[in-house]
């Protein structure tokens, strides 16, 4: 009896000192299991939830908007411009702050060099191969020198308007050639009501309107003689986008394929919620 119990002492200790002398100096066995964090994309990014609606308006033009509405607004508080037609203009031309034109020279409107320009300059393929445009130190000066061009006789009548009055604005800057587009009106219309940027539009007393007409037609008077040495040709041209009607069968990406653009560019333009297109819609395919 005493021989087999000290034998099944034995027996235990050696089992002991057996699985003592498997496991690995500073390693911690543990039966539990855990998702694997090798894959460090970001579910934004995975391929079953990109480009799913959340409800809200793009991100990026929100982002976009947060960062310079201030500047639009100043700049509709001194001359006039509302807002929202500022803002709906810059996301429209510059893709959300993601055109070249906007990355690398701070130009959100697209405006080319003049023939008064003396800043910095950089050229791109536009109307001609090598097209001269500004460069501004930082993107609000891009705003501000955007009310600069608004200054001119051709948009004279549009500072007459209420500084609250987007819909007039919108039409007033087709009917006065600012863009060719048909529809540019209803673009900047559409992007203001989508975003509910009019919200930053603030309306003005009688008398606050006529001493900023007074001062304004005071700023328009003086850019005409400076008009009378600009050449025609080098002034901004009329923003000449291209709209492409989806037809069925067609996706953003093929639509994208068509035009040489990303389906990530095309949301941006377009400032859709997610990839989905429906036959008879209208989308900016140029940048």
């Amino acid at each position: 009896m005493g021989c087999k119990f000290g034998f099944a002492i034995l027996f235990v200790a050696l089992l002991v000192l057996s699985g003592c002398s498997s496991r690995r100096p500073g390693t911690l066995r543990t039966s539990k299991t855990y998702p694997s964090s090798r894959n460090n994309t970001p579910e934004t990014n995975h391929p079953n939830t990109r480009g799913r609606s959340t409800g809200h308006t793009s991100s990026s033009g929100n982002s976009y908007i947060d960062r310079y509405k201030s500047i639009a607004i100043s700049e509709m508080n001194q001359y006039g411009i509302p807002a929202s037609i500022k803002l709906a203009q810059a996301l429209l031309e510059s893709g959300n702050g993601n055109s070249y034109l906007a990355t690398e020279a701070n130009n959100h409107f697209g405006i080319k060099c003049g023939g008064v320009w003396e800043g910095r300059s950089i050229t791109r393929p536009d109307d001609g191969p090598n097209d001269c445009f500004r460069v501004y130190s930082n993107p609000d000066d891009s705003f501000k020198d955007h009310s600069q061009f608004l200054l001119r006789k051709r948009y004279e009548a549009l500072f007459t308007l209420k500084k609250d009055d987007y819909k007039g604005w919108a039409h007033g800057l087709k009917k006065a050639g600012y863009a060719t587009n048909p529809r540019y009106a209803y673009l900047l219309i559409d992007l203001i009501e989508r975003y509910d940027l009019h919200r930053y539009d603030k309306a003005e007393t009688f008398v606050e309107q006529v001493k900023r007409e007074d001062q304004v037609e005071d700023l328009i008077k003086e850019k005409e003689v400076l008009e009378e040495v600009v050449p025609p040709e080098e002034v901004k041209k009329p923003v000449a986008m291209i709209i492409y009607q989806v037809k069925a069968n067609d996706t953003l990406y093929s639509i994208s394929q068509q035009y040489g653009l990303s389906v990530d560019e095309l949301i941006q333009i377009n400032a859709l919620e997610d990839e989905n297109i429906s036959v008879g819609q209208l989308l900016v395919v140029s940048k």
